[in-house]
């Protein structure tokens, strides 16, 4: 692990020797949140959750934050930076309220982020502890969607905790929403999660624009995966005096962010056989399930589910154009296990969302005949989601950069599981791929390639399936592309809005709706969803047969109940799609259904009157 160092305007020597003397420290025993002087609400809370044991960021960090210290913490994703600065935070505020300090003038606390995503996931995080809690503190998310009059409402009170966007805070001090003296009263605690992300995000300006407002009192964190010169910037724009932690893997360099339990392996191969190599991957089963597929557009996440789709695998398409309640719903279903491929944008690169926001700037006449979803300048799957028990990564596309390609990987191997990952790299990508490998190496001259060849793929599996997988794509075309992604869309923004308040009061009912349906209108052909025992090799299947071998001996539960989706209470109606069952009168006509059998029954019951 890294050391831990505070900055100095002169201490690089220090600074370094202090690192270096930390090397090991991961080395410790287990340390237990008791230990850590936090509030026995939140250690009860922990338990009841099954956490027991802090991470080591966790048990750097927190004694620090706790000491009231402005902190900049770096360490690989899945690490447990989200709890290493939710829970000294909460303590803090326990605290205050216990002690009847803690002003109601404005929020106590920001918790800034720069995707909605994320947004949502530390809300969800946070509410977790609370509900454990007896001291009851009040929490918000904000996004820059929301109605003025929403906002309003949500401040109300005022919330200890507010959860947001910089350009969401931005919005709220320029709008009145909350008034900026206020502020300065009341803020005693800014927290920048994925901070290396903000700026890049486009909310420089947002930041500055709150600069002044902070007091000087206020105790502000930076939480990130990397270090950049973003972090820099923020850091001498907010903190005062910081104590910066760096942590890494033991025994590894300390720049490193991928863990040691991911396994990352390359396939070569032409633009034009990217499918075909996907589908030797998926269908052929050489890689564990759940599968997160990353692609660079939105138009090939398509191109690709459709392709998908003739084979009878299916999957579904998590991207920027799709509405917030969809996003976040897609996510828990794929976390909860309910389908095993995820096709992820990450646009944050991509000419289409400099396109978007060009043409959301100006005015179109003909806008009202298309149905055309800019993209949401908030999105960001790359960074910060926590997914769950995903085991391989599947780079589709390269990404533009090496953080990027870091970020991807990180989304695989979280909480010392083990997971790999899988590049497909065409000659148009070989650059971009030295330059990664060449980062990634650059410590590591004694240890042996990070990324190897993928070696359960063998040329001749890859070409008993070229005849079909070309045939396949050849019948997905630009048109079947654009129809889909239409459709989808309106479909996604019909479950989003017309019935968010039917499944407010019926939460059940919206697990039966399914991200992964066939997009398709055309006949799939029944033989393409099963791949003849003649067509697979003896190599193949052995390597088949390994792979499902060690998901067994993981104690992956593969059977057909993980997949099942919940059923419809009895009575809602002859099909299972919410979209046809729902009626606002089927509350009442049930009531009368049972009303009528009570009457007939009591009929039966009644003994006959003598005449």
């Amino acid at each position: 692990m890294g050391g831990l160092t505070e900055e100095k305007p002169t201490g690089q020597g220090e600074e370094k020797r202090k690192e270096e003397e930390g090397e090991g420290l991961e080395e410790e025993k287990d340390v237990s949140f008791e230990t850590l002087g936090l509030d026995e609400q939140l250690t009860r809370a922990l338990r009841k959750k099954g956490i027991t044991v802090a991470t080591p960021i966790q048990r750097e960090a927190i004694p620090l934050i706790l000491e009231g210290k402005d902190v900049v913490a770096r360490a690989k994703t899945g690490s447990g930076k989200t709890f290493s600065y939710l829970l000294p935070m909460l303590h803090a505020l326990l605290k205050l309220c216990s002690e009847k300090r803690a002003t109601k003038s404005s929020p106590n606390v920001f918790i800034l982020v720069p995707t909605r995503e994320l947004c949502a996931q530390v809300y969800q995080e946070t509410s977790s502890i609370l509900e454990f809690c007896t001291e009851k503190l009040k929490l918000v998310q904000l996004t820059a969607s929301m109605p003025h009059r929403d906002m309003k409402t949500s401040l109300a009170g005022p919330p200890n905790i507010v959860v947001t966007t910089p350009a969401c805070i931005s919005t709220c001090i320029s709008k009145g929403i909350l008034k900026a003296s206020l502020i300065k009263d009341s803020l005693s605690m800014l927290i920048l999660d994925e901070a290396d992300l903000l700026l890049s995000y486009g909310y420089e300006n947002d930041l500055k624009g709150l600069t002044p407002h902070v007091p000087r009192s206020c105790q502000c964190i930076l939480m990130s995966a990397t270090s950049s010169p973003d972090v820099e910037t923020l850091k001498k724009l907010l903190l005062h005096n910081p104590v910066t932690l760096t942590l890494s893997e033991v025994g590894s360099s300390k720049d490193e962010n991928i863990p040691r339990s991911v396994e990352q392996f390359w396939i070569s191969c032409n633009t034009q056989d990217k499918l075909l190599y996907l589908l030797s991957l998926l269908k052929l089963e050489l890689v564990q399930k759940k599968v997160l597929i990353f692609v660079n557009t939105i138009d090939m996440a398509f191109r690709i589910r459709l392709f998908l789709e003739k084979f009878g695998i299916k999957s579904a398409v998590l991207n920027a154009e799709l509405p917030q309640n969809s996003r976040i719903h897609i996510l828990e279903e794929f976390n909860a296990g309910l389908f095993d491929y995820l096709i992820a944008t990450d646009d944050s690169h991509s000419k289409e969302k400099e396109q978007a926001n060009k043409e959301s700037k100006s005015k179109s006449k003909n806008s009202k005949k298309r149905l055309k979803q800019k993209l949401d300048s908030e999105f960001g799957v790359v960074r910060g989601i926590d997914f769950k028990n995903v085991y391989t990564v599947v780079n589709f596309d390269m990404p533009q950069t090496a953080a990027g390609y870091v970020h991807r990987i990180g989304r695989t191997g979280r909480a010392h599981n083990t997971g790999s990952s899988v590049s497909l790299i065409s000659l148009e990508e070989e650059a971009i791929f030295e330059e990664i490998k060449s980062v990634l190496e650059a410590d590591k001259k004694e240890l042996p390639e990070i990324i190897t060849p993928f070696p359960l793929l063998k040329q001749n599996a890859v070409e008993s399936l070229r005849y079909r997988a070309q045939d396949v794509a050849r019948s997905v075309t630009t048109r079947d592309v654009q129809d889909a992604r239409r459709q989808d869309l309106k479909n996604e923004i019909l479950n989003s809005e017309k019935l968010k308040a039917h499944f407010e009061e019926n939460p059940r009912d919206l697990d039966l709706l399914k991200h992964d349906k066939i997009l398709t209108n055309k006949v799939i052909p029944a033989h393409l969803k099963e791949i003849p025992e003649y067509l697979v090799d003896p190599t193949t299947k052995e390597a088949s047969k390994a792979v499902k071998l060690t998901r067994a001996a993981m104690g992956i539960d593969t059977g057909p109940k993980r997949k099942h989706r919940p059923a419809f209470r009895k009575g809602s109606g002859k099909t299972s799609d919410p979209l046809r069952t729902f009626s606002a009168q089927s509350g009442k006509s049930g009531k009368r259904r049972k009303r009528s059998d009570g009457d007939e029954s009591r009929r039966k019951r009644r003994p006959k009157q003598r005449s």
